[in-house]
């Protein structure tokens, strides 16, 4: 018989409207020039796909729904897959480069799927820069989660450029069809009567974990009640770790989006990102989410949108193969941290990052996550659908429940290959709604790279590029700082993000963060080395206007400051030039991190990773 989909799955069918949506993608860019005739053609690509069909089951199954809406719907494998409909074929307008095809990439991501078929389509896109083709492939969330939604495309990928002759389906059973209406209201009925018991079990074993449902754990007291029953319940248990009552504050990507999406992509060598790691004893994620924490604050400090608290990022986090997921397609659970883009130093930014991801995975490690499938199993199909698209809808136009997603997926280190053509980037896309935010930043680990997806909505981030080289930025910045606490840079133990303090900056305005100097203006400096002063100098001194830029160089304050800048050039940009650097709308104080200080007393121990 036909496979339901699990009440967890569900929701994700749930809560989708015309601006919500519930699928997750990918861009695969591809190299065909090593193919007979440099190229491939939508032939190749479902011929493919035809013989490895069975590699794949979700690509075979559609949905059925239950009449009335008793229970949650089923999945029905079809016989045949219209080819037709599913794979399609485009070409870019010249001249073809990395911004137009993301342009059109967006414009197929915020359209929905079509319930009545298998819940994917996949894009052959062609005229791209330098003899490239795309692939675009959009898989329904109910149907896979980020680890399966690789393993789908690797079903139609190689690793080596002759594709691999691969067995054909063990068996050649018949495809198993959804049961017939009566049955599936009889099972709806009978869940229907049991779901006030489930209901209690949900209510007496959710208590105590109320401090991690989004939303939820904002409330005031929510932390100590959840606190107060663990402690007359827990019996002999270990005490879970305290979490901190984290704030959402408000920002240009909170509320609710349109169904317009942006997106942008680029990849950071993996390399660099585990010398970082090695140099201050954290983990790649952390490297991840601190380069994430600092672009983001970067843009909002453009805008004069930095708030003074943390943001609020939902992390996804795998469950594969623990016990009782084996018919979940999502074995992944929604956790909840903050990301330190309040914190104006990077090398603390990095080590606030490394303690909030510590308590969270102890956290885990203690009792693992489950509210949300414990959730879903609870709550009436019947009402599943109402009740979350009522929860989107009150949690997007009161408190927000975070600020955005943030997910890294690992991937193969070795190349790979579709139909011959090597595949040179992976990028991910996934899912923005009006709870989580209008931003959407996935990375998937490829062949010793780090590639970046972001998803926006179209309105609120319209500049979504600039994240992409606030992230090459940030990656040059902490390689610059990670240099110094390597052997023989620097004493063992010295931090090497200390700066001189800044004087205090004008009073921000409400709920953002003052930044802590405006003295130069970013970016303005003429190819005559002119530089226009703005009053008040950075946090090394008062440097008054001494005329032109010539003279400047014969003055020892301004020569110091055009050494700052020109280490936080080297350290904090990287392809962006002086624009990541300065008009990131970082403050003078971030970009001279890697300046040589004043001579200064030495600085406290920073905490330990």
């Amino acid at each position: 018989m036909a496979q339901q989909v699990s009440a967890f799955d569900a929701q994700f069918l749930n809560f989708e409207t015309g601006t919500n949506l519930a699928h997750i993608a990918a861009l695969t860019i591809l190299d065909p020039s090593g193919r007979p005739g440099g190229t491939l053609t939508r032939e190749d690509l479902v011929g493919l796909l035809k013989r490895r069909l069975h590699l794949a089951p979700p690509l075979r199954r559609r949905l059925v729904e239950v009449p009335f809406g008793l229970d949650h719907p089923y999945w029905a494998e079809d016989r045949e897959v219209d080819f037709d409909y599913h794979v399609r074929e485009l070409a870019l307008p010249p001249p073809g480069d990395d911004h137009k095809l993301a342009e059109q990439v967006a414009r197929l991501h915020g359209s929905r799927l079509d319930r009545g078929r298998p819940l994917w389509e996949i894009y052959l896109i062609h005229g791209l820069a330098g003899g490239r083709v795309a692939i675009y492939t959009k898989v329904h969330h109910a149907a896979v989660d980020g680890v399966t939604g690789a393993e789908v495309l690797a079903a139609v990928m190689d690793f080596e450029p002759e594709p691999s002759a691969v067995p054909g389906p063990e068996t050649t059973a018949e495809p198993q069809p959804a049961p017939d209406a009566v049955e599936m209201v009889i099972r709806g009925v009978a869940r229907v009567l049991d779901n006030p018991f489930a209901l209690l079990r949900f209510a007496a074993e959710a208590m105590p974990r109320l401090d991690e449902v989004p939303f939820v754990a904002q409330l005031p007291g929510v932390g100590l009640l959840s606190r107060f029953v663990r402690r007359i319940g827990g019996g002999d248990a270990e005490p879970l770790p305290e979490l901190p009552r984290m704030v959402v504050p408000r920002t240009p990507f909170s509320g609710p989006i349109s169904r317009h999406r942006r997106f942008a992509f680029g990849q950071l060598p993996l390399d660099e990102v585990k010398r970082i790691k090695n140099a201050f004893g954290v983990t790649v994620n952390d490297v991840v989410m601190a380069m994430c924490a600092t672009a983001l604050r970067r843009w909002l400090a453009k805008r004069d949108e930095l708030p003074r608290q943390p943001l609020v990022a939902g992390v996804p986090v795998s469950t594969r193969g623990q016990a009782g997921n084996g018919t979940v397609a999502n074995e992944v659970m929604l956790t909840m941290t903050t990301l330190p883009t309040d914190v104006a130093d990077p090398g603390e930014r990095l080590l606030s990052v490394n303690r909030s991801m510590r308590l969270l995975k102890e956290r885990l490690a203690a009792a693992p996550a489950a509210w949300l499938l414990e959730f879903s199993q609870a709550m009436p199909a019947a009402l599943s659908a109402l009740a979350a698209r009522s929860a989107f809808r009150i949690a997007s136009r009161t408190a927000p429940a975070m600020n955005l997603l943030v997910s890294n997926v690992p991937g193969p280190q070795t190349p790979l290959y579709v139909c011959g053509a090597r595949v040179t980037a992976l990028y991910p896309m996934s899912v923005i709604t009006d709870v989580s935010g209008g931003i959407n930043i996935t990375v998937f680990s490829y062949d010793g790279k780090l590639c970046f997806g972001i998803v926006t909505d179209r309105e609120m981030v319209p500049d979504v590029w600039d994240l992409i080289d606030y992230l090459r930025d940030s990656l040059a910045e902490y390689g610059a700082l990670a240099a110094q606490h390597e052997p023989g840079a620097a004493e063992p133990g010295t931090p090497a993000t200390r700066v001189a303090p800044a004087k205090p900056a004008k009073p921000a305005k409400a709920g953002k963060a003052a930044e802590p100097s405006k003295a130069v203006k970013p970016g303005k400096v003429t190819e005559q080395g002119k530089a226009t002063a703005q009053g008040k100098a950075t946090a090394q001194g008062k440097a008054a206007e001494r005329g032109k830029a010539a003279e400047r160089g014969k003055a020892g304050t301004p020569r110091r400051t055009a050494k700052a800048g020109a280490g936080a050039k080297g350290a904090g940009t990287s392809g962006a030039g002086v624009r990541g650097a300065e008009a990131a709308g970082g403050s003078r104080q971030e970009q001279d991190t890697v300046s040589k200080p004043r001579r200064t007393r030495k600085p406290p121990e920073p905490p330990s990773a």
